[in-house]
């Protein structure tokens, strides 16, 4: 099964899809942790496209290319590798706000409040007109319609969303928006001479990346370039929300630098950046960067030959084109989190999240994957190129795999073995102290994948590219 995921991965940019059978996949098949979703069969295929664009270009280097290895319960455990962090043997990863989570409204329907940045909290707390205690929360979506909460919220500039079912998800315009669109586009937007690959002894090294991404799906694009060796410019702005623990996950091979876009003056400084990049990835809702002449088609006006990536939440096209959400947002929406309550239930009755944040994680996976075929039909053909994707497209791609069958599903752990983390793991010194976290999954025959530098602090360098070595 995870060959034919991954021969339809190939089927995007049009290659061989013989070339799937190169590939070594170790460590079993689904179910590896308590959920019905193929989540292993998904990382999998995700992480042996990526293995495959990068024997690509070390080919478009060497003339070789490279005998690729995936395990499965490994390529699982990267799905939430932000629970295996440690700082100075402590653990790292971040907790969750107390009133971010699933309630009971009206009618037996239920209601998912995102409340991860202080701005999405502050707008889910004014539309219930209550102080931040979950009690208080949970009496107060009692009274609303969960639909008129979702809108209410999505109004004041917040996400959320009501629980549907996957027969209800099917019956939704957006749904059906998203079902219009495939997996993953790459599409030329502009001409320019063939570029060959910067000097390096790695598949991607010389490849300058910019990376505008916030939370998990973006920056694990970046994180995964990273390891093939390419310079990555993480671009944020100190008034912007974040998460410090997040950043110990995705920040790892990253340099970081603060750019404020409501300033022309450093509008102009990442403009002077993208001349010099050969790869722009952004996460803003559709059209945003275009009001401050950032857009697909501008900038390969600036830097003739950029690779242009963007991540939205419900794709391009829809009522929901334009609406912010995040893997939970779309697990919630689209019937996800309805079948994983059906299955295992929690502590408490209703919907469930799946264990790992499979749909930020495989986006990821994905967009890095889009990335490199870009950047290798740079090398042969030349011209400007835009990947495009969104957490929807992913969440449906995943759902699509199918369900491992209920009979399967007893007594599944809910945990790697202590063994196996240790095993997988690698140690950084960071400017905060020895950060232990997994290692890239990828095995590859000639270029081990590592990230050169360690995680940083967001603000941490100064906005300007590194010599090329």
């Amino acid at each position: 099964m995870i060959n034919e995921v991954l021969e339809g991965l190939l089927e995007i940019p049009g290659w061989d899809p013989a070339i799937a059978k190169g590939v070594e996949f170790s460590g079993g098949d689904d179910p590896i942790l308590p959920t019905p979703f193929r989540i292993g069969q998904a990382a999998s295929a995700s992480l042996a496209a990526v293995g495959l664009a990068v024997s690509d270009l070390w080919e478009l280097r060497t003339g070789k290319r490279q005998e690729i290895g995936v395990d499965a319960r490994r390529a699982t455990a990267s799905l939430r590798s932000g629970r295996y962090l440690k700082l100075d043997g402590a653990p790292a990863a971040g907790e969750r706000p107390s009133v971010m989570g699933v309630y009971p409204a009206k009618n037996g329907r239920w209601s998912y409040l995102h409340c991860n940045f202080p701005n999405h909290r502050e707008a889910a707390l004014g539309v219930l007109g209550v102080e931040e205690d979950r009690d208080a929360v949970r009496r107060a979506v009692a009274q609303w319609d969960a639909l008129e909460l979702e809108e209410a919220i999505i109004a004041a500039k917040g996400a959320g969303g009501m629980v549907r079912s996957m027969a209800e998800w099917a019956q939704h315009p957006q749904s059906a928006a998203v079902a219009s669109l495939p997996l993953l586009e790459i599409e030329r937007i502009g001409d320019s001479p063939p570029e060959p690959l910067p000097d390096g002894d790695r598949p991607l090294s010389g490849v300058r990346v910019l990376d505008l991404t916030r939370v998990l799906a973006g920056p694990t694009c970046a994180r995964t370039l990273a390891e093939h060796g390419a310079d990555v410019l993480k671009i944020t702005a100190s008034h912007l929300p974040s998460s410090g623990a997040q950043e110990f996950d995705t920040g790892h091979g990253k340099l970081s630098t603060f750019i404020d876009l409501r300033n022309a003056n450093e509008v102009e400084t990442l403009r002077d950046l993208v001349r010099e990049a050969d790869v722009f990835s952004q996460g803003y809702r559709p059209g945003t960067l275009a009001t401050r002449g950032l857009s697909p088609q501008d900038l390969a006006q600036i830097r003739p030959g950029i690779v242009y990536v963007s991540l939205s939440a419900f794709g391009r096209v829809g009522p929901w084109a334009e609406r912010r959400g995040f893997d939970t947002v779309v697990q919630t929406v689209s019937g996800i989190t309805d079948r994983q309550g059906e299955l295992f239930p929690g502590a408490e009755p209703g919907p469930q999240f799946y264990p790992v944040s499979a749909i930020d994680y495989l986006t990821g996976y994905l967009m890095a994957f889009g990335t490199m075929v870009a950047l290798g039909r740079r090398v042969r053909e030349g011209g400007s190129w835009l990947v495009r994707i969104s957490l929807a497209q992913t969440g449906k791609w995943l759902v699509d795999q199918g369900q491992v069958p209920e009979s399967r599903l007893g007594n599944v752990a809910t945990e790697f073995t202590p063994e196996e983390i240790e095993s997988w793991a690698t140690t950084s010194d960071v400017p905060a102290g020895q950060l232990t976290h997994l290692a890239p999954v990828l095995q590859l025959s000639d270029t081990e994948p590592y990230w050169a530098r360690p995680t940083v602090p967001l603000g941490h360098h100064d906005p300007a590219w590194p010599a090329r070595r």
